[in-house]
C-alpha cells in the first residue's frame, strides 16, 4: 500500500510537470490589426509620398528564456499610392517582414511589457509610375518596437504594440537618381495572442 501510494504521488507530481510544460511552451502567436502611419521625407524635388493605412499583421514569438524573445512579424504585400504633393501618380505593394529581439520586462505577471530592436527587410512590387521613372525594390532597415501584453486566461493574452521602422527607396528618372522617399512608418498595432 505504501508503494502504490509512493507511485502515485510520483505520477501526479509528473502529470504536473507536464501541465506546467505545456502551460510555459516557448511559442507565443499573436494576431494583430495595424495602422500604417508613413513618416513621408522625399528628397526629390517631386514632393512624393505614400498614403497610410490600415492592414493585417500576424507575429510569431519564440522565447529563448523567460524574459528574452525573438518575433518574426509577417503581412501579405500591401498597396499604397504614390502622390505628388496630392496628386496620385502611380501605385506601388511593399512586403516588410521583419525580424526583431524582445526583452520582457515581467513575463510572469498579468501586464507584460517588452521593448524590442531588429532588421526589417522590405520587398517593393507592382510598381506603377510615368515613363521614365522607376524606384529600388530592396531596402533595408532598423526596427525598433515597445509594447506590452495584457493576460485574459494563462494561454490567451490582449496586445498594444508600436514599431517604427526604416523603410527607404531611392527614386531615379531615366535610370539616374534624383533622390530617396524615406517612408519610415510608425506602426501602431492591437491584437490578440495565444500562447501554445
Amino acid at each position: 500500500m505504501k508503494y502504490k501510494l509512493i507511485a502515485a504521488a510520483l505520477l501526479a507530481a509528473c502529470a504536473t510537470q507536464i501541465a506546467s510544460a505545456a502551460g510555459d511552451s516557448p511559442w507565443l502567436v499573436r494576431a494583430r490589426a495595424i495602422y500604417l502611419a508613413p513618416d513621408n521625407h522625399d528628397t526629390t524635388p517631386l514632393n512624393l509620398n505614400v498614403n497610410g493605412k490600415f492592414l493585417p499583421e500576424v507575429d510569431i514569438s519564440y522565447f529563448i528564456t523567460k524574459n528574452i524573445a525573438t518575433e518574426l512579424i509577417l503581412t501579405y504585400p500591401q498597396k499604397h499610392d504614390i502622390k505628388a504633393g496630392s496628386t496620385k501618380i502611380g501605385s506601388l505593394k511593399q512586403l516588410p517582414p521583419t525580424l526583431t529581439l524582445q526583452y520582457h520586462f515581467t513575463p510572469e505577471s498579468s501586464f507584460r511589457p517588452y521593448v524590442g530592436a531588429g532588421l526589417n527587410y522590405t520587398r517593393i512590387s507592382s510598381v506603377s509610375l510615368p515613363d521614365g521613372f522607376s524606384i529600388d525594390k530592396n531596402s533595408f532597415g532598423y526596427a525598433l518596437q515597445a509594447g506590452f501584453d495584457v493576460a485574459l486566461t494563462k494561454q490567451t493574452s490582449l496586445n498594444f504594440d508600436v514599431k517604427k521602422v526604416k523603410i527607404a527607396t531611392d527614386v531615379k528618372a531615366n535610370g539616374n537618381k534624383v533622390g530617396t522617399l524615406h517612408v519610415d512608418p510608425l506602426l501602431f498595432g492591437i491584437g490578440f495572442g495565444y500562447r501554445f
